[in-house]
């Protein structure tokens, strides 16, 4: 479980086949063989460590699911090791399971920092709320504003300097998490009109 506070601006060293090498001081300072990271919002497990560098087998399912696939050697990526008990909850509650890839639709200033519009795939538009959390390429936002498939989220100049998302431009695929909570509540109510429609007045199911 991560927070979506992103701790390391790490840079990609190699990537052959599946497997992927990262440089993060802050990440490999205590990390071993089997802890799970977040990298660019996608839960990876650690199979090797080297010094500052860390290493990670992604499966084809990983590839086919994120924008892993195109990252590409001295290419920055945002890394969060876990949350334990005692971390504070700076974010939200963030798996590093990808739903889906979005597209930059647009970059533009805001204020001190800018606005960021992505477009989001149609299965997962039912799932954002305007000003509820959601996670793009590990980094825990609140959505802006939302406009059909586009979502806005604004960046402040403290998030732009310590994430990828400072270079966000338009085009550019970023790893999307859905709020943990919306998801499982959007499938009760999915399970709850299911079941409605066949259980008799009377006889509601307690269990």
């Amino acid at each position: 479980m991560f927070t979506g506070i992103v701790e390391d601006l790490g840079q990609v060293v190699s990537r052959r086949g599946g497997r992927l090498v990262v440089r993060s001081p802050v990440a490999a300072s205590d990390a071993a063989v089997g802890d799970s990271i977040s990298i660019g919002g996608v839960c990876l497990t650690v199979v090797g460590t080297d010094g500052d560098e860390l290493s990670f087998d992604i499966s084809e399912e990983t590839f086919e699911r994120t924008s892993l696939g195109a990252l590409r050697p001295d290419g920055s990526v945002n890394v969060e090791r876990p949350a334990t008990l005692a971390s504070r909850l700076g974010g939200h509650l963030v798996q590093g399971h990808v739903d889906g890839v979005a597209e930059v639709e647009a970059v533009r200033p805001g204020g001190d920092g800018v606005r960021l519009s992505v477009r989001l795939p149609g299965d997962l538009l039912h799932l954002v709320v305007e000003k509820g959390s959601i996670t793009l390429d590990g980094v825990s936002l609140t959505v802006a504003a939302i406009d059909r498939d586009v979502i806005e989220v604004a960046l402040i100049p403290h998030t732009l300097r310590v994430t990828t998302l400072g270079s966000a431009r338009e085009g550019d695929l970023l790893n999307v998490e859905i709020d943990v909570v919306a998801k499982y509540v959007a499938r009760n109510l999915e399970h709850l009109m299911t079941d409605g429609a066949t259980v008799e007045p009377g006889k509601e199911r307690t269990a």
